[in-house]
């Protein structure tokens, strides 16, 4: 098993909150780093509510729960049944005042909208929440990695079973399936009537304009559905966290901003499916490859710092950057991201640094080694942009995460 950044949290979580949400995509891991709590509770108890016998076992819910009251029972793929969120209110109470105040409940689900709204209107104060995305680079490679290593897993994505496969055509082979049992099997599970091939062509045409400005009427007209359809769609896809909306930043510059969410596939293993691209050789020659290699390293970027703000900037007269991270003492830094070895910024990025009040400027590239550049930019690696802004998200966190005991 990769260590996973979400581990300790997680762990910690359990010590301090009677439930907690363990949320992220199908086939990202959920499951395993659930198993692997096992070494602080031994006496876990894991259900997995796709499983008729599983379900069988909650037909009395509360009597089950309670006769399990001082084991934590993992819950996966919770949002099979929503309708326990009201009855764990009440046995999380009552297992309160059998003094297990923590460490009760351990939920997993792949349908975060599902969950979050089920949870908050039945555990609101009693459940905290990890997300757990697919690999990292950093979980893969630690510190350092070539580039050959940050290509393959470019090309591949972050899945474990997309980037564990034998070869090349192997994952594209799984993420194939992977792609067709969600359309065909997973998101019709949740309840919405979709037609799978309509579904399939957005998100193709997302991993099309990976990155760009999201224009809704562009793609209702391409699909021949009303643009609230596409909203509706894509609101799907970010609730199963396999699109991100990255939001404009807005604030007081005195300039105009634009204001649409750029929009990304967000592991790029499944951009290069949809579209068809098996190999580096074939990625590279597509001109997906700059916008795509941007998604990949916003997704680590981004997933590096969970409590910052992120967004990105642009105006209407060009002072643009790609990704803005807002951290809780309300410094920010702007990031801007090449696929070139030689990479330069444009005069817009300049002027953005200036709007925003960028504390720290950096430019990521698949370089060999840190170098810096006039006006204070710093050009870097991935990973160690992705070291530097872990740092400073967790040196503001107000969760100090540190090695927990394990459960008598």
């Amino acid at each position: 098993m990769y260590p996973r950044q979400s581990q300790l949290k997680l762990l910690r979580l359990l010590q301090q909150f009677p439930a907690v949400g363990l949320l992220g995509p199908r086939q990202a891991g959920k499951t395993t780093l659930a198993f692997a709590q096992k070494e602080f509770y031994p006496n876990a108890l894991y259900l997995d509510l796709e499983l008729p016998s599983a379900q069988r076992q909650l037909d009395d819910p509360e009597a089950f729960l309670m006769a399990h009251a001082q084991q934590l029972v993992i819950l996966d793929e919770v949002q099979r049944m929503p309708e326990l969120f009201s009855i764990l209110r009440g046995v999380i109470d009552q297992r309160r005042r059998m003094n297990q105040p923590s460490g009760q409940f351990l939920l997993l689900g792949s349908a975060t909208g599902v969950l979050l709204q089920q949870s908050s209107e039945s555990l609101a104060g009693r459940v905290a929440y990890v997300e757990l995305p697919a690999l990292q680079a950093s979980e893969i490679f630690g510190t350092q990695a070539s580039m050959a290593d940050l290509n393959a897993l470019w090309v591949r994505g972050g899945f474990p079973l997309s980037w564990l496969a034998t070869s090349d055509a192997d994952s594209m082979t799984w993420r194939e399936v992977f792609i067709t049992t969600y359309l065909e099997k997973d998101i019709p599970a949740l309840g919405p009537r979709i037609p799978a091939t309509t579904l399939r062509r957005l998100w193709t045409m997302l991993a099309h304009h990976q990155g760009e400005l999201l224009d809704q009427s562009k793609l209702a007209s391409a699909l021949a559905i009303s643009g609230q359809t596409v909203s509706r769609y894509i609101d799907l896809l970010c609730d199963l966290m396999l699109v991100r909306r990255l939001p404009a930043w807005h604030g007081n510059v005195g300039k105009r901003l634009i204001r649409s969410p750029k929009v990304y596939v967000r592991d790029s293993g499944l951009v290069h499916a949809l579209l068809g691209l098996s190999n580096l050789d074939a990625v590279l020659g597509h001109p997906v490859a700059g916008s795509s290699w941007e998604g990949f390293v916003v997704e680590q970027l981004v997933n590096a710092a969970p409590n910052a703000q992120a967004s990105f900037y642009r105006t209407s007269n060009g002072a643009e950057v790609d990704l803005v991270l807002t951290f809780r003492n309300q410094q920010r830094w702007v990031i801007e991201i090449k696929r070139s070895s030689a990479p330069t910024v444009s005069r817009g990025f300049h002027q953005a640094a200036v709007d925003l009040g960028a504390v720290r400027k950096l430019l990521v590239a698949p370089v060999e080694q840190t170098y810096p550049m006039k006006e204070h930019i710093e050009v870097v690696d991935v990973l160690t942009a992705v070291r530097w802004v872990t740092e400073q998200d967790q040196s503001l966190s107000l969760i100090h995460i540190s090695e927990p005991t394990r459960q008598a």
